[in-house]
């Protein structure tokens, strides 16, 4: 029986758990790194080689939240409780403040109308930058459901894995093991020739920290950024947004390129007429500073049937 510690973690307010953990493994179909069944959130956190089970449930209410973490892990001290906490609440987007956002949506009727329905989602990350560069690599110009394939291979093929309770978890795969991996052996999961040798790329620039130093990405900003990671080969301005709102938790992200974006903006604003990148790009300059939001709530209009 692995070593077990159970707290909470307490959300700015408003916080809608189902939503925003829902929003998370929406592409996950209960396979990869998360999973979201009968309302506990689950995720094995690799803490620094470390493996720990975090399940999360919801206790409070919207207004009131309250998470209930409980913990499990062979090396589980208080110390990596502390951590495993910080890596839950930043997987869920727990301290951000909607309030600016909401109080911008109050000023377009179908934006209001949107965030009252799907009031207290919060925009959930990635653990790492390297997770988002080949989560990036591996949607780009093909089916979500052949995404989600691709992506469990991946995860379950080369992450670490921990058995709890009789059940196996995958952390999702370590730059060190990716790095060391044929591309070959990539294309046998499916990925193509080019994908493959992107994914291998990205694994070994995040082993160079003379170079590139992912993770440094946080120190940055969002131009930066984008200049950065667009220089990685395979890496365009699509995937460099998605970093900026999956990764790096930047409230400003507009991922230009997207087709369900620019399908989404044209139903619920320009009557179903198709629009281009530079039209969904002027369009959303009403939502300067806040377009990650926006583009994360029309997202979900777009999956809950709203559009």
């Amino acid at each position: 029986m692995k070593p077990k510690i159970t707290c909470n973690l307490f959300p700015k307010p408003p916080f809608d758990f189902e939503l925003t953990a829902g929003y998370h493994t929406y592409f996950q179909d209960y396979c990869g790194t998360d999973s979201l069944v009968q309302g506990i959130y689950r995720r094995l956190l690799d803490l620094d080689g470390s493996l720990v089970l975090a399940s999360v449930s919801s206790i409070g209410s919207i207004d009131s939240p309250c998470l209930e973490v409980e913990l499990q892990g062979s090396d589980l001290s208080l110390d990596l409780a502390n951590q495993a906490i910080g890596a839950v609440a930043w997987l869920l987007g727990t301290d951000q403040d909607l309030s600016p956002f909401y109080q911008l949506a109050r000023q377009d009727p179908t934006m209001s109308a949107i965030t009252k329905r799907f009031r207290g989602l919060h925009v959930p990350h990635t653990a790492t930058v390297f997770e988002a560069l080949v989560l990036g690599i591996l949607g780009q110009q093909i089916a979500t459901n052949v995404a989600r394939i691709i992506r469990t291979l991946l995860i379950e093929t080369y992450g670490p894995k921990g058995s709890f309770g009789g059940e196996v978890f995958y952390a999702f795969p370590r730059p060190e093991s990716l790095a060391t991996v044929s591309v070959e052996e990539l294309r046998g999961l499916k990925l193509s020739q080019r994908k493959a040798e992107y994914v291998q790329g990205v694994a070994l620039s995040a082993l160079d920290v003379s170079k590139h130093n992912l993770e440094r990405l946080r120190e940055l900003d969002d131009i930066e950024v984008v200049k950065e990671v667009t220089a990685l080969r395979g890496i365009g301005k699509w995937t460099a947004q998605w970093l900026l709102i999956r990764a790096l938790g930047r409230p400003d992200g507009l991922p230009l390129g997207d087709l369900a974006l620019r399908r989404v903006v044209s139903q619920l604003y320009f009557e179903g007429t198709p629009v281009t990148d530079a039209q969904v790009q002027e369009f959303c300059q009403q939502w300067r500073s806040w377009r990650t939001y926006a583009t994360v709530y029309w997202f979900t209009a777009m999956r809950q049937g709203m559009v």
